[in-house]
């Protein structure tokens, strides 16, 4: 097969190409040292390559019988650079770690090699994941390339714009404030936050950190599920770590269930939203109705989103982050410095109150669960926006507060404790994508992979990546 040809094939197929043999890991990196090296100096989306450490991991995995190399069998994969791997930089977008290089991998990173993963890159991020546009002062911005004046998003940004371009078949990325969907949304990919504890890592400056986790992203819902399954599973250095399930996501995704019943709202009853952005999404989500499903306008009440949010990252990042404050004030971007000193004020009555909210929050997402199979809501309010703008100042003539406020109809799903997607759903008369952010129960991943995929059938979107860069439109 070409260059081209590889590039364009599904993350499945090239999985059921290297357990057939019929092409090797080697192959595969390759194809995508040859694909960077044309495309990536337009986007910047993988600052960090290791294809030596790549080829020594493919070299032995293939010494063992093509059964026993994993569900990936050898499927390279980009980490986004705030998961350690071994022996590669580990910079999390920031000064102070420009030069870090970690002795061991993340229980992450671990886990996807055991299952045949292969690393070849690091993936770009803003500094600590803070901020969905994708800049930094190590590597500076990736750019989106269905217009590369425009934001990727982020926090994910690298992964996504590698994805699009044809730079990877699947990526790892994380998601607090919609980090994995966000992107998704702004490069016509899929990306999914996962339930809390499906996919284990290396615990950090908190063992019950639950705002954010590890998840993936891919091309197509059939790509994301096997991807899910294969960063599935508990390991004891992670307390929250849930067992993989006896049934895989890929097959829950091809099993043809759709739901009976789901909800679409515009804007969760807490946001402005793009008019664009708002008919593009509610006629996608109407097209359910194309497969018999009952599509009705309704959301859970999350009314405490934007103040529970506000303090239960600040208290993150306080945790997190507070001794780098002390000890590298000067290296800090000022949203860091905000987000940290944020965190530091807060008082024990704040953050009561901010952890009672999200548990009302969640209690009444469980019992929306009972009367919808989903909620269908836009993934971001807006569509991609010039990538010199910091962050979204307003939207439909509301100004936001802070430099986070523009997120809130992803970090809603986030305080809820329900895992969500993003799926393409269509573009915008400039061309720019629009995702479709499908939620489903807590633990409710394969629900919403079998919904996503009766969706993304009647859509036709599928393909609709990779591309090579576009200029400035």
């Amino acid at each position: 097969m070409s260059d081209q040809e590889l590039i364009s094939e599904s993350a499945c197929g090239i999985v059921d190409k290297l357990s057939a043999g019929k092409i090797t890991p080697l192959d595969l990196l390759d194809v995508l040292e040859r694909r960077i090296a044309a495309v990536d100096g337009k986007v910047n989306a993988l600052p960090i390559l290791c294809f030596d450490r790549a080829r020594d991991h493919a070299k032995a995995l293939m010494k063992k019988k093509a059964t026993e190399r994993g569900l990936l069998a050898g499927l390279p994969v980009p980490i986004k650079d705030l998961s350690d791997v071994a022996g590669v930089r580990n910079t999390q977008g920031s000064p102070i770690f420009k030069d870090n290089i970690p002795a061991r991998s993340d229980v992450m990173v671990e886990h996807l090699e055991d299952n045949g993963g292969v690393v070849y890159a690091k993936s770009n991020t803003p500094e600590f994941g803070a901020g969905a546009n994708t800049f930094n002062e190590v590597f500076g911005a990736t750019l989106n390339p269905f217009d590369t004046s425009c934001s990727a998003a982020g926090s994910s940004g690298g992964a996504a714009v590698a994805l699009a371009t044809g730079m990877a078949w699947l990526a790892h990325g994380s998601d607090m404030g919609g980090s994995l969907r966000n992107p998704a949304s702004f490069c016509g990919v899929v990306g999914m936050r996962p339930s809390i504890g499906r996919v284990a890592h290396t615990p950090k400056s908190k063992l019950d950190r639950t705002l954010g986790v590890q998840g993936p992203m891919a091309r197509n819902v059939e790509d994301l599920a096997l991807f899910l399954d294969a960063m599935s599973g508990e390991h004891p250095a992670d307390p929250l770590s849930l067992p993989a399930l006896p049934t895989s996501f890929l097959s829950a995704t091809r099993s043809g269930n759709k739901p009976k019943r789901v909800a679409y709202s515009a804007d969760l009853g807490i946001t402005p939203v793009d008019p664009e952005v708002a008919d593009i999404t509610r006629k996608a989500a109407e097209r359910l109705a194309e497969a018999g499903v009952i599509v009705e306008e309704a959301h859970p009440d999350l009314r405490e989103a934007h103040e529970c949010f506000h303090v239960l990252r600040a208290f993150d990042f306080a945790v997190s982050k507070a001794a780098l404050l002390r000890q590298h004030r000067e290296l800090l971007k000022p949203e860091v410095i905000w987000n940290i000193e944020e965190g530091l004020k807060l008082t024990v009555e704040q953050i009561e109150r901010a952890e009672a909210q999200r548990v009302a929050m969640a209690a009444r997402a469980v019992e929306f669960f009972t009367t919808y199979d989903l909620l269908l809501a836009p993934t971001t309010i807006v569509a991609p926006f010039p990538v010199q703008n910091r962050y979204v100042a307003e939207c439909a003539g509301k100004k936001f507060d802070n430099y986070v406020q523009w997120l809130g109809i992803v970090y809603a799903i986030t305080l809820a404790c329900c895992p969500a997607l993003s799926l393409p759903c269509g573009f915008t008369d400039l061309g720019l994508p629009v995702g479709l952010q499908i939620v489903g129960p807590p633990r409710g991943e394969a629900q919403i992979l079998a919904g996503a995929k009766v969706l993304e059938s009647i859509l036709s979107l599928r393909g609709t990546t990779p591309i090579d860069p576009r200029g400035p439109r």
